[in-house]
């Protein structure tokens, strides 16, 4: 046997080796166990407090729909979630403006910034099972027209309200997957 079929024959059998190493492994969500797993059934298991302003309904529908799979929340749940949401707008980018005399400063972009304070706890002891605080951030810009400019802002205030929820959902699913 030459050298040649000895180092063939030698590649051959480490490639083996390597696909029997990788038999056995497998890919998955990291905070799922599959769609009937331990996680997924404690997520729709989830009662959501009632929202007080527009913005916490937007996070608090999204919270329910990632939660739950879009089957609605639960009636018997087996944990409570109070949440609370407020957010800001302020503007980032000014356009300085010369009209005669005057001079205005008017915002040509703004960052929403929408925050929530949430606690989860167990409907039969009350022990709290995870609380925290997130925020996300969306980008806008700021038109000169007025109605243009509201309907900017509830489109942000709608795009941080989404990425909040999947945010504290990724949070809350890390703790209720130990």
């Amino acid at each position: 046997m030459s050298l040649s079929e000895k180092a063939q024959r030698y590649a051959q059998l480490l490639a083996f080796g390597a696909l029997a190493a990788l038999a056995g492994c497998q890919v998955k969500p990291l905070y799922s166990d599959g769609p009937q797993g331990k996680t997924a059934k404690a997520l729709a298991s989830i009662e959501i407090s009632e929202a007080s302003d527009r913005v916490e309904q937007e996070v608090r529908n999204a919270l329910i729909f990632l939660t739950s799979g879009g089957a609605g929340e639960p009636a018997k749940p087996e944990y409570r979630m109070a949440l609370n949401v407020t957010s800001t707008v302020t503007g980032v980018l000014y356009d300085q403006r010369v009209s005669g005399d005057n001079t205005t400063d008017t915002a040509g972009a703004g960052r929403i910034v929408v925050m929530g304070d949430y606690n989860l706890t167990r409907v039969d002891t009350g022990e709290t099972v995870r609380s925290g605080n997130r925020s996300a951030v969306a980008l806008v810009d700021f038109p000169q027209q007025e109605f243009a400019k509201l309907r900017a802002i509830k489109d942000g205030e709608k795009r941080a309200a989404k990425e909040l929820a999947e945010i504290i959902r990724a949070d809350i699913a890390a703790a209720l997957g130990r």
